[in-house]
């Protein structure tokens, strides 16, 4: 079996992000999983494996078809931004404006099929948005590009538990208008769906409850029995098994003792404070509902730390691994 082909882009450029990629494209296991083509300025892979203090040998391409059917670590050169436009560990938009240029560069061809998946190094939304990016997140913006009608959401992973959520980069007070019927069931059956893709024979899935202990039999609010309940058994009914709604505070304690391999949550914080808990140096961020595959570490661009060649790579290996496995299942 031929292995995957995957681009692979530095992020944002004042961040962990290039030190990260020349420490996954180092790591034999990568090379092992998949053929991959690293995207983005020549500078910002030179100066990822000054900080790293690796350095792996990329072959030089000017088209990801070059790459097709070889083994080994290619380095695709594009010029997106400008070194004095980047300062490290600081948010600036040419930063944000060169990694949007970067990864629009691998959803075009991802289109043409020329790659099997995407893997990014951690980006900074707000170097994004000053750098023009005129979405909530990475996701929209990618769901808009790739023309997605249907629904998509984030998945986050630790090995073998998933989450994901009917919202997420919105204010907390906006969270009450997502918790409808459509948005629960949406979410859930695209959960179940994409777990057997990734291999899952029967996913375990269950949906967490919007308020404390569940809605205290609707004397703490009522969206568990009006809404959350009716929408898993909807699902039920329709041969694609849900459980819950169990109370937020106890259902990742169900998760981590093996009893299930998904859960949906109702906001953003509810389930990334405990997966972060979990296994912050590990944790993995698929963008569900696209028809291509993409995947990033869960963790940000860490710019505190920027520059050091201290950044733990595991969680973009994590990305990385995960990404090559649902491609060479397609």
């Amino acid at each position: 079996m031929r292995k995957p082909l995957i681009a692979v882009t530095f992020g944002d450029a004042a961040g962990i992000g290039p030190e990260l990629i020349a420490k996954l494209a180092g790591d034999p296991k990568a090379q092992e999983a998949a053929t991959i083509v690293l995207v983005g300025d020549a500078w910002v892979w030179t100066e990822g494996q000054r900080i790293a203090g690796v350095a792996p040998q990329a072959r030089p391409i000017s088209a990801f078809t070059e790459a097709r059917g070889q083994d080994g670590l290619f380095f695709l050169a594009t010029e997106t931004v400008q070194k004095s436009d980047v300062t490290p560990g600081a948010v600036t938009a040419g930063a944000g404006r060169g990694a949007r240029a970067a990864l629009t560069l691998c959803l075009e061809a991802a289109k043409r099929g020329e790659i099997d998946a995407l893997c990014f190094a951690p980006l900074n939304k707000q170097a994004m948005k000053k750098g023009g990016m005129a979405f909530e997140d990475e996701l929209h913006f990618f769901a808009d590009y790739l023309g997605v009608t249907g629904y998509f959401c984030e998945f986050n992973t630790l090995g073998t538990l998933w989450t994901s959520r009917i919202s997420s980069h919105i204010p907390l007070a906006d969270i009450p208008k997502y918790v409808t019927g459509d948005r629960i069931k949406a979410a859930a059956e695209l959960t179940w769906r994409t777990l057997r893709k990734a291999g899952f024979e029967n996913p375990r899935v269950a949906v967490a409850a919007l308020n404390p202990h569940g809605g205290d039999g609707g004397t703490c609010g009522r969206e568990e029995i009006d809404i959350i309940e009716p929408a898993a058994r909807e699902l039920n009914a329709a041969g694609i098994p849900i459980q819950g709604p169990y109370p937020a505070d106890t259902i990742f304690l169900k998760a981590r003792d093996g009893a299930l391999d998904a859960i949906v949550t109702m906001y953003h914080d509810q389930g990334q404070v405990a997966v972060k808990l979990l296994g912050f140096e590990r944790g993995v961020t698929v963008q569900g509902g696209l028809p291509v595959i993409i995947t990033t570490p869960a963790h940000g661009t860490a710019f505190d730390i920027a520059g050091t060649g201290k950044a733990n790579p595991r969680a973009m290996t994590e990305a990385f691994l995960l990404a090559a496995k649902m491609a060479s299942s397609r």
